[in-house]
């Protein structure tokens, strides 16, 4: 994979969850309760962790071997989503790199944001205890727009409000929809390997433009020796 030339960009986009947040340990919590609810024992963290990124969806598959088609699905949909409302300050954190990552582009003059399917519902809980989502410049929720990842209408959303074009951006994520929004909006695209990736994935097929296993490797690719 060569290095593209990024020496024009202005801005950074994130994904949040698995890209500059581990919320799996909030969200496998939440699965959890409700299969305490029905009797059933917990499932370690490690279960969960991988599927993080696909939210209730993902976790529902892993805690109940449930498929959106299921006729109990939305139901347990929004139980799970009562019960992570509940826990989701327990042990989210910022990824380790990312602090460090975010000031040094803040540094370089580089506005940076987030684009998340998450919905705002949750994303501004998030925004509101971790104060690094202070400083960001835009902050795109999964029903701020009509459409959700992979349309790239959320990451163009994100785009008017920093004021940029499109191609002055550049969308990092660990999932196959973030490069696929992102490549349809017209912007750079980094696979966060680091990140939940889904179960089975293989982020090597994705087509993103680059790829990432840290997050601090994402200035290397801004500042090419």
């Amino acid at each position: 994979m060569s290095t593209p030339d990024w020496s024009q960009t202005q801005a950074i986009l994130f994904d949040l969850d698995g890209t500059l947040i581990d919320s799996a340990p909030d969200l496998g919590r939440a699965a959890n309760a409700l299969r305490s609810e029905q009797g059933l024992a917990p499932l370690p963290l490690s279960d969960y962790r991988c599927m993080a990124g696909a939210g209730a969806r993902g976790m529902l598959s892993v805690a109940f071997g449930m498929t959106p088609d299921h006729p109990d699905f939305p139901r347990l949909r929004e139980e799970f989503f009562d019960r992570y409302e509940q826990c989701i300050h327990e042990q989210t954190e910022v990824f380790a790199q990312v602090e460090e990552l975010i000031a040094t582009l803040e540094g370089r003059a580089l506005a940076w944001g987030v684009v998340t399917n998450k919905a705002s519902r949750f994303t501004s809980l998030i925004v509101q205890r971790l104060r690094l989502f202070d400083r960001a410049a835009a902050v795109v929720s999964g029903d701020t727009t009509p459409h959700a990842k992979p349309h790239p209408e959320p990451l163009l959303e994100a785009a008017r409000r920093l004021t940029l074009p499109a191609g002055r951006c550049i969308y990092v994520g660990d999932d196959l929809r973030d490069v696929q929004a992102g490549k349809a909006a017209g912007m750079g695209t980094v696979a966060a390997l680091y990140g939940y990736l889904g179960r089975d994935a293989e982020a090597t097929t994705w087509g993103a433009d680059a790829a990432i296993n840290t997050p601090l490797e994402l200035l290397n690719l801004l500042d090419p020796a």
